[in-house]
């Protein structure tokens, strides 16, 4: 099996069992709202929150994915060539309860721990309405699934990609000026004139802070046909 799923699942199975406090409280709102500084996650649902805490204690946050919104998520993993039809144990699934293959009506989020009979059977946070639990599930309302192995698949690949190579004076023809090659020398000077220009633009530009997605709602028919979660 994979490491990043070993370490993951393991992460995961030992928090089975585990049930939100009143007003929606868990340790994973709590925790992410820290993490992205915004204390409206506190009491939000979870689901996606749980494996993102799972994936910060497992050491692979890098493949998983930190998200507490699941249609991002779901496109982190499109971008990252990661995302596919097939399930397969460490894999993220994603769920839509109207049934579509839409990945922005995607409600809830678990991670596949084996799959057998037809069935996919998950561990997943904030279902039956309170609980991070087991589950088996057949694939009428997946949307599709995540792989964090591709993701680190791909990670290495862009790390070899060479860096554009700095002339040096050796590559330019002409006397040298300074240590620089005298056709250079202009060029130089306007080069630093600009960069000198552009900091002191930036400088007087106020940038926006970071605004974190708005909680999710997750909701799951069939189990929970009056809470909104």
């Amino acid at each position: 099996m994979d490491q990043i799923v070993e370490n993951l699942l393991d992460v995961m199975r030992a928090e089975l069992g585990y049930r939100e406090k009143g007003g929606q409280y868990t340790k994973f709102g709590t925790w992410y709202a820290k993490k992205v500084g915004d204390p409206q996650y506190r009491n939000a649902p979870w689901c996606d929150m749980s494996i993102a805490w799972a994936a910060e204690r497992a050491g692979v946050a890098d493949y998983v994915g930190s998200f507490a919104w699941t249609p991002s998520h779901a496109v982190w993993f499109k971008q990252h060539g990661a995302w596919t039809d097939e399930p397969e144990p460490g894999a993220l699934v994603f769920f839509d309860w109207g049934g579509s293959k839409n990945y922005k009506k995607i409600d809830h989020v678990g991670v596949v721990e084996r799959v057998a009979g037809g069935k996919i059977h998950t561990i997943e946070g904030n279902v039956d309405r309170v609980w991070l639990k087991r589950k088996v599930r057949d694939e009428s309302k997946v949307v599709g699934y995540g792989l964090p192995r591709v993701v680190k698949e791909a990670r290495p690949a862009a790390a070899r990609e060479p860096a554009t190579p700095t002339p040096t004076p050796g590559d330019v023809g002409g006397g040298l000026v300074f240590g620089f090659p005298l056709p250079l020398e202009g060029a130089l000077l306007l080069i630093a004139l600009v960069a000198a220009l552009s900091a002191l633009a930036l400088g007087n530009v106020r940038r926006r802070p970071r605004r974190a997605e708005p909680p999710p709602a997750e909701t799951e028919p069939e189990e929970a046909p009056a809470q909104v979660r």
